[in-house]
């Protein structure tokens, strides 16, 4: 398919473009952009498409199509994890979560990660390749088809770093925001860095009103450096301007992610270090419990160490919340995605 386009790839712009050069009025556009939002997989099912058109599409362009190879239901909450099989045989993992507010759905945007950040799985077999938006968009397509729901909220949190995919998210992000299409309003997405500070200040300029999750993990350079290999690229010095830059340009709060990990990021001295670091910003902390992954020295804070942490904060007029974790009993909560390439078949056994 090397040289075929993706179609479902194409912003309704791009589409319309390859639409003049097939001599198409304009209004075909519209058709085929809302068939691709329907996952349909084949140009045939394109029925109000006549056949000399679908056929021309087949020769030019190609539809992807992911396979559910193993699909996990908590017992704890109706969280479920999907494990897809990408037409080249990566293998990535997409959430599905419930919460009053509706169905939000957590997206890988890269087939593995190379960031390296010690308390996470996704970088346990290294990165392979960047999804295409198609790929990242199609996690919600069969995520809806497969459970009979509609998801409402995005969170650019699975397996991957997003910035570090720049401008297939960015596609993927127009492609999913679209009237059109799926019409998920950008305030309805999340997307979260590991700190790639000169992406953020890219980010900053098309004032998107998505919601930038930081994920920050220690409120010093020495406690960053052990935990997240980024901060030798972009410390604090860099990534913390970035990120009042960033509310300076689209006047959109950050939400801080700051896994809380007992004896490591969690004194009363780390949280003072925090108050100072974060003083006079629009923000919101978000603590996460640390979630258990396998090999891993690291254990979460004690329940009384993170209420004080949270406490610590409060007092200083720090906006604190403790995250909700779904999906432990089948791996699916923060941290616990990685990549699975082959090892789908000996899993599902």
């Amino acid at each position: 398919m090397e040289d075929k386009i993706c179609i479902k790839s194409l912003h309704p712009a791009a589409l319309g473009t390859l639409m003049e050069e097939l001599g198409q009025p304009a209004y075909r556009t519209q058709q085929i952009f809302h068939w691709l939002s329907l996952g349909v997989t084949s140009f045939d099912e394109m029925s109000n498409i006549s056949k000399a058109l679908r056929e021309e599409l087949g020769r030019r362009c190609f539809i992807t199509k992911p396979e559910i190879r193993i699909r996990q239901k908590s017992e704890r909450d109706e969280t479920v994890k999907y494990l897809f099989e990408l037409e080249d045989g990566n293998c990535i993992e997409t959430v599905l979560m419930k919460y009053e507010h509706g169905y939000s759905i957590c997206l890988s945007t890269q087939a593995g990660c190379k960031m390296g950040c010690v308390f996470c799985a996704s970088f346990e077999k290294g990165a392979t390749r960047n999804l295409t938006p198609a790929e990242i968009y199609d996690q919600i397509l069969w995520a809806q088809k497969d459970s009979g729901v509609r998801v409402s909220n995005i969170v650019l949190m699975g397996t991957g770093e997003p910035l570090d995919n720049y401008d297939n998210v960015l596609t993927f992000l127009r492609i999913v925001s679209h009237p059109q299409g799926l019409n998920i309003g950008m305030r309805h997405i999340s997307l979260s860095t590991c700190g790639l500070a000169p992406k953020i200040d890219e980010l900053a300029k098309l004032k998107l009103q998505l919601t930038l999750s930081v994920s920050l993990h220690a409120p010093t350079n020495a406690i960053r450096d052990r935990l997240m290999p980024v901060n030798k690229s972009y410390p604090l010095e860099k990534l913390i301007p970035a990120c009042r830059r960033y509310f300076g340009t689209t006047g959109r709060r950050i939400s801080f992610e700051y896994a809380m990990i007992h004896g490591v990021n969690d004194t009363p001295q780390c949280a003072a270090a925090l108050v100072d670091l974060l003083a006079g910003m629009q923000c919101h902390v978000n603590l996460i419990p640390l979630n258990h992954v396998p090999g891993s020295p690291l254990v979460p804070s004690k329940k009384e160490d993170l209420r004080a942490f949270q406490n610590a904060l409060m007092k200083k007029g720090i906006t604190t919340t403790v995250r909700r974790s779904l999906g432990g009993d089948i791996s699916a909560s923060c941290g616990q995605l990685r990549k699975k390439v082959a090892s789908w078949r000996e899993e599902a056994k």
